[in-house]
């Protein structure tokens, strides 16, 4: 059996994105931690070679977050291959922008909750 889910190989990587995260993502973690979805999300999370911004494991969510490299068309293009995994895997991926984040945090984690609800 292939492990897929946090794998052990990308586990330094992961910690290493924990420790040295975007503003943004530390605004989205600390809102989705403080908020009352009702689910768990985790933070760097790896499915197969693709390691996740967020992760909820109970309702196969993910929430991306896009800053200026995922725009170019090589970024456009990995991110499209990226997301056809995902969801060939039965996950969900919901993607917002730096901007967004830090603009909009309240209408973000009102999609959230509308999903995970």
């Amino acid at each position: 059996m292939t492990i897929l889910y946090n794998k052990t190989d990308k586990k330094e990587l992961r910690r290493w994105l924990r420790r040295d995260s975007t503003k943004p993502e530390q605004i989205l973690w600390s809102h989705i931690r403080a908020s009352k979805l009702w689910v768990k999300f985790r933070r760097q999370y790896s499915v197969w070679r693709y390691i996740l911004d967020f992760y909820c494991v109970e309702k196969r969510l993910c929430i991306e977050i896009d800053w200026e490299s995922h725009f170019s068309e090589d970024g456009k293009e990995y991110d499209e291959i990226r997301t056809e995994y995902l969801q060939a895997a039965w996950i969900e991926v919901l993607r917002f922008t730096n901007y967004e984040v830090t603009s909009n945090i309240e209408g973000i984690i009102e999609k959230i909750q509308d999903r995970v609800t």
